[in-house]
C-alpha cells in the first residue's frame, strides 16, 4: 500500500509540475547594416533554422519587421521554448541536426561580408502562469510590442501583481495579447514584455482608447499600492514576414 501511494503521488506530483510549466520566449533583435541585404538570412530562417526549431517541439516560430521608415532597420526573431530546458538544449540540438546543417550551410559558411546584420540583441523570457502560452491571433495585420521597465525589482514584482488584474481589461478594450512574460535576461532589465495584435494601426488606437477608459483601469490606477513600478515604456510596431509562423 505504501509504495501504491508512493507511485500515486509522484504520478500526482508530475502532473501538477506539467501544468506549472511557462513557455521561455527567445527574442532576438537583429540590427541590419545599411545597404545590406537581408535575403541570406531570410532564407536562413525560413529554410533551415525555423523548421529546426519546430522538429525540436518549439512551434509557432515569429519572424517581424518594423512597420515604418525607421533606422536602422530591424528584423525580430521570437522563439517560443516549451521550457527552459528546451532553451537551453537548443542550440546544440541545432548542430546535431543533420538536415539544419546542410540547410543552413550557405548562412553559416557565409563570408562576413555577406551577413546582413552588425549585431544581434537577446532577450530571454519567461511566460507566468495568468498567461502561460503563446496565442496565435486570428486576422493580425499588426502587432505591437511592448516593454515595461521598472526602477527595481520590487517595483517590477509590483507591476507584475498589478498586470494580473489587466488581462480582462485588454481582453474587453479589444486588444488580443499573443504572448507575455518577465524578462530574465537580456537589456533593460528590470523589465517584462508582452504583444499585443490587431488587424490595423486605426484598431489598435481604439483598443488603446477603450483601455484607458475601462472603468476597471481606473481602479487600478487609482490604487496607491501601484504608484510609481514603472520607470520607462518602451513601444514598437511590427509586421510579420510571409513566412512567419505567427
Amino acid at each position: 500500500m505504501k509504495k501504491i501511494l508512493t507511485i500515486l503521488g509522484l504520478v500526482l506530483l508530475t502532473g501538477l509540475t506539467a501544468r506549472a510549466q511557462t513557455q521561455v520566449y527567445e527574442l532576438k533583435v537583429y540590427e541590419i547594416g545599411f545597404f545590406r541585404s537581408v535575403d541570406l538570412l531570410h532564407t536562413y530562417f525560413e529554410e533551415a533554422l525555423i523548421p529546426a526549431l519546430n522538429r525540436q517541439g518549439a512551434e509557432n516560430v515569429g519572424v517581424f519587421e518594423e512597420v515604418g521608415e525607421s533606422l536602422p532597420r530591424k528584423i525580430y526573431l521570437l522563439v517560443p521554448h516549451r521550457d527552459i530546458v528546451s532553451f537551453q538544449n537548443s542550440e546544440r540540438s541545432l548542430f546535431e541536426d543533420e538536415e539544419y546543417t546542410k540547410a543552413a550551410a550557405p548562412y553559416l559558411e557565409a563570408d562576413q561580408t555577406a551577413i546582413p546584420f552588425g549585431r544581434i540583441s537577446s532577450s530571454l523570457i519567461h511566460s507566468t502562469k495568468e498567461f502561460p502560452e503563446l496565442v496565435i491571433p486570428n486576422d493580425a495585420g499588426i502587432y505591437e510590442l511592448r516593454i515595461y521597465e521598472s526602477h527595481h525589482e520590487g517595483a517590477l514584482k509590483n507591476k507584475l501583481r498589478m498586470f494580473e488584474d489587466e488581462f480582462p481589461i485588454f481582453a474587453d478594450a479589444g486588444l488580443p495579447m499573443v504572448f507575455y512574460g518577465k524578462n530574465i535576461a537580456g537589456d533593460q532589465m528590470p523589465c517584462l514584455t508582452y504583444m499585443l495584435a490587431n488587424t490595423n494601426l486605426e484598431e489598435n488606437k481604439t483598443g488603446w482608447s477603450n483601455f484607458l477608459s475601462h472603468p476597471d483601469w481606473k481602479k487600478l490606477t487609482s490604487n496607491e499600492a501601484y504608484r510609481g513600478n514603472m520607470s520607462n515604456i518602451n513601444r514598437v510596431f511590427l509586421k510579420a514576414v510571409g513566412y512567419s509562423q505567427i
